[in-house]
């Protein structure tokens, strides 16, 4: 091999400067497996949907032996995952293996029997899109084609595992859905039933806002935060609540952008393409200003 080669090899291999997290990748401590999680995710989405998302001949008869036998390899796989995030995040210099085996058994276990909340949470969502958009015409349209619920799927299910405390694999999950729908949902956000997603394009939902019942927004809305407070070395201070909070029956229309912790207030709208970054008030319309007509005859208005 070329010396020049060589020493580029070396650079690569050395940190300098801004030290990367070295991960070694062993048997005993491998990463997480995105293709896994997207089997995970894919097995989920069959338990949740039941006939909608598999090649299986399904029916009332055997509708419990194929969420059984489909409960058993997910938890199997989850598992697997879950001890992998356990493992990504431990530094100790001595790694208690066990500790993590028995967490990630623990966790798994929990997050299965609240399967049929994310599946009551995932019913209200599809029929707020349903009722909701005109150009619906079934139940069953919502969830095979509407972006914002495979979004809305795989947010519920990462929100879940991260109220348990599981690591690194809930931004996974709905980073899988972001690169998919262009939807970007943390799984910190905490949404409440009943969420409608129209078009859904480019909305970002940050880690701290809050959601209420009922509401509904359009592709390109920002939940975002306006300002970080900064700690002794300048950097952004982590975990503060910095989002918005959105109470029930809100509607916002498409471009909207609404920035830090401010209050948007029971049954108000937000128009397209507005910046907010005041508290609104219940039953309130923040919309643009009117735009004003002029004709260019003869020269005038240039």
């Amino acid at each position: 091999m070329h010396n020049n080669i060589l020493n580029t090899i070396k650079e690569l291999s050395e940190n300098k400067e801004i030290e990367l997290p070295f991960i070694d990748s062993t048997i005993e401590n491998a990463m997480p497996s995105t293709v896994a999680l997207q089997q995970i995710v894919e097995i989920l989405t069959g338990i949740l949907y039941p006939g909608y998302f598999t090649d299986s001949a399904l029916n009332k008869k055997n509708l419990q032996f194929y969420i059984g036998a489909n409960v058993d390899k997910v938890s199997k796989l989850l598992y697997e995952q879950i001890k992998r995030g356990f493992c990504f995040e431990c530094n100790d210099s001595e790694k208690d293996c066990e500790l993590c085996n028995n967490k990630a058994q623990e966790k798994t276990i929990e997050f299965i029997n609240r399967l049929p909340k994310i599946k009551h949470l995932l019913k209200t969502d599809v029929e707020a899109s349903f009722l909701g958009d005109p150009a619906s015409k079934n139940r069953g349209e919502v969830i095979y084609c509407y972006p914002g619920i495979s979004a809305l799927t795989n947010y519920r299910i990462a929100h879940e595992l991260l109220l348990l405390k599981v690591p690194l694999i809930p931004r996974i999950i709905t980073e899988m859905a972001h690169s998919k729908t262009g939807i970007d949902i943390h799984p910190g956000a905490k949404i409440d039933e009943f969420f409608a997603i129209d078009h859904g394009t480019g909305i970002v939902i940050g880690e701290t806002c809050v959601i209420g019942k009922n509401v509904k927004i359009y592709q390109g809305v920002t939940l975002g935060a306006k300002s970080f407070p900064l700690d002794d070395d300048g950097n952004p201070i982590k975990g503060i609540a910095r989002h918005p909070i959105v109470e029930d029956n809100v509607v916002i229309y498409s471009g909207a952008t609404i920035l830090g912790r401010v209050l948007i207030g029971n049954g108000a709208m937000i128009g397209g393409n507005v910046w907010v970054t005041h508290n609104v008030a219940p039953n309130s319309k923040i919309l643009q200003r009117r735009a004003k007509e002029q004709e260019f005859i003869g020269g005038a208005g240039i």
